[in-house]
């Protein structure tokens, strides 16, 4: 376990599309002193505020993680924050010029991969874990479970269970942070072709397409409705008899959308505000119950 806090060794600034708004959004991540923590700054607005990077600050969790002040909101923040977390970067200001974070193609690998090209520095303080000397419990509505129990070091196993006869029942492990670039960070965000239209109407997904998200077609359409769907997405008609993956870019490990649940979880976790020492086992968690569990850590601390 790292000793003392550590920031990035220099800024880099990375680029795409938001998944929710469809706008192109610039974010560049800075180093930042002992005891700032993870923060982003809205250069975009008046006075370029700026929002601590806390559980009790998220306000909004469909389909991501959303910062809320008064004046404004931060939103899909969970990728690059898992990044953060599994680097070990404790001090970090996120300068954001639009209201959600970049999407990239829907995981964590390019946040990674640039915080692994730039480096990060030990800093000359010590860093504050929280070390779990009880089990902290959630549960849901819906039959979700989130627990963190004592260990010596942090690790993570996660279950999924959708009722999909495509995805079926997974599990997804993590027992060393160290080995998140290779075996989570690339891991994408996923989304069934029956929540598509309902999330449309929201007004969410404007900016999503094949290129960030897995895309699950395990419920027959006609074929006009298949093809409206994928004029929407925007890519070419396809038979609408044929179920699966819709995407060209085949799955990168047979649970990779479980992997990803798995790097939302740390995401979230990311909140709590300080490294953590113990267990987490997450059953069909998302990120209002990933909330909840943050939430109840921050209590106990």
């Amino acid at each position: 376990m790292m000793k003392k806090q550590h920031t990035l060794k220099q800024s880099f600034t990375l680029s795409s599309k938001g998944l929710h708004t469809g706008l192109h959004i610039t974010a560049t991540f800075c180093p930042a002193p002992v005891g700032h923590g993870l923060k982003i700054q809205r250069v975009d607005l008046e006075n370029h505020p700026t929002l601590d990077c806390d559980a009790r600050l998220v306000g909004e969790t469909q389909r991501g993680t959303v910062l809320v002040s008064e004046n404004m909101k931060i939103s899909t923040i969970e990728h690059a924050m898992a990044a953060l977390l599994a680097a070990g970067v404790d001090n970090c200001l996120v300068q954001l010029d639009g209201p959600e974070m970049p999407i990239m193609d829907g995981s964590a690998y390019y946040w990674t991969k640039a915080i692994s090209q730039v480096g990060i520095v030990e800093q000359d303080a010590a860093r504050d874990y929280f070390k779990i000397d009880k089990t902290i419990e959630v549960e849901g509505q819906h039959g979700e479970r989130m627990k963190i129990e004592p260990a010596d070091h942090f690790c993570i196993e996660v279950t999924t269970d959708f009722g999909s006869s495509i995805l079926g029942r997974q599990t997804a492990v993590l027992d060393n942070l160290a080995d998140f670039p290779a075996e989570v960070s690339s891991a994408r965000t996923f989304v069934f072709v029956r929540e598509i239209e309902p999330l449309l109407q929201m007004g969410l997904i404007k900016g999503g397409d094949l290129g960030n998200a897995i895309v699950i077609y395990e419920v027959e359409l006609s074929q006009e409705r298949f093809d409206a769907l994928t004029d929407k997405l925007g890519v070419s008609h396809m038979d609408a008899k044929q179920l699966g993956y819709l995407n060209p870019k085949p799955l990168t490990w047979e649970n990779e959308t479980t992997r990803h649940k798995l790097l939302d979880v740390l995401g979230d976790l990311a909140l709590v505000g300080r490294p953590l020492i113990g267990k987490v086992t997450a059953y069909k968690p998302g990120h209002a119950i990933n909330n909840m569990f943050a939430r109840a850590i921050m209590q106990c601390i």
